[in-house]
């Protein structure tokens, strides 16, 4: 899913990337109940940190990927130094006063309808999660990175992802973050990029050209040129 963007930064950087347990080509838990809960994401990112010894590192995150580097940042600060946020979101369900996107009935049917028929599922989330119509092979090659996944950890990550609430946890971060946010985004809407801006201690905010919820596929020329522009000022 990186493989627009990574290139563009092997010259400066070491590149490390993985794959979430039960996802891509990472084995699936004995136990995925393990999973139901962000923070045990966290845990797996921080044991890769300690066996390759990274410290004041850049982690980078799209999505909810971007909240669990919330959580093991604030566990092991020393870390990384910088936290790049695509398309994040500590909360997707709207309450009073806050914006997240969906009503608790929609996110209950999502889920339902993911326990109940995961490749079915898949093949409709897809395209709406890539959010580009124009572009169909993207969205059918999310639908198959989808149908990869084992369907007991996609339903637990999935559960652990849309009923999360991550909100508290941005005050507490103290590295400094660039948010990117797409122009439109069925997923994570404007009102969400900004609110994890105005509530991370640290924090730029890019409102992006792009559309839909992964522009590192989507837009990757847009999507290097500001995260280089957030390395280049840091450094």
């Amino acid at each position: 899913m990186w493989r627009f963007v990574a290139p563009a930064f092997e010259p400066d950087y070491r590149v490390i990337s993985f794959d979430y347990a039960g996802h891509g080509g990472a084995a699936t838990p004995s136990d995925p109940r393990k999973y139901g809960r962000l923070d045990a994401y966290a845990s797996d990112v921080l044991e890769i940190c300690r066996e390759l010894e990274i410290e004041h590192g850049v982690f980078v995150g799209h999505s909810v990927s971007s909240i669990i580097g919330v959580l093991a940042a604030n566990r092991e600060p020393d870390r990384f130094d910088d936290l790049v946020m695509i398309g994040p979101s500590p909360r997707y369900i709207n309450e009073s006063g806050y914006i997240g996107g969906f009503e608790r009935q929609d996110i209950e049917g999502l889920l339902d309808a993911l326990a109940s028929n995961y490749v079915a599922w898949s093949r409709t989330m897809a395209p709406v999660i890539m959010g580009r119509p124009d572009r169909p092979s993207l969205g059918e090659e999310l639908t198959e990175s989808f149908c990869r996944t084992d369907p007991a950890i996609a339903t637990e990550f999935a559960k652990a992802c849309f009923l999360s609430d991550n909100r508290l946890d941005l005050a507490s971060v103290r590295q400094h973050c660039l948010v990117l946010q797409c122009s439109e985004d069925a997923i994570a809407p404007i009102t969400v990029g900004r609110y994890v801006h105005q509530h991370l201690p640290d924090s730029e905010f890019v409102l992006l050209h792009a559309t839909g919820h992964c522009p590192h596929l989507s837009a990757p020329d847009e999507t290097i040129a500001a995260m280089r522009a957030f390395l280049q000022r840091r450094r």
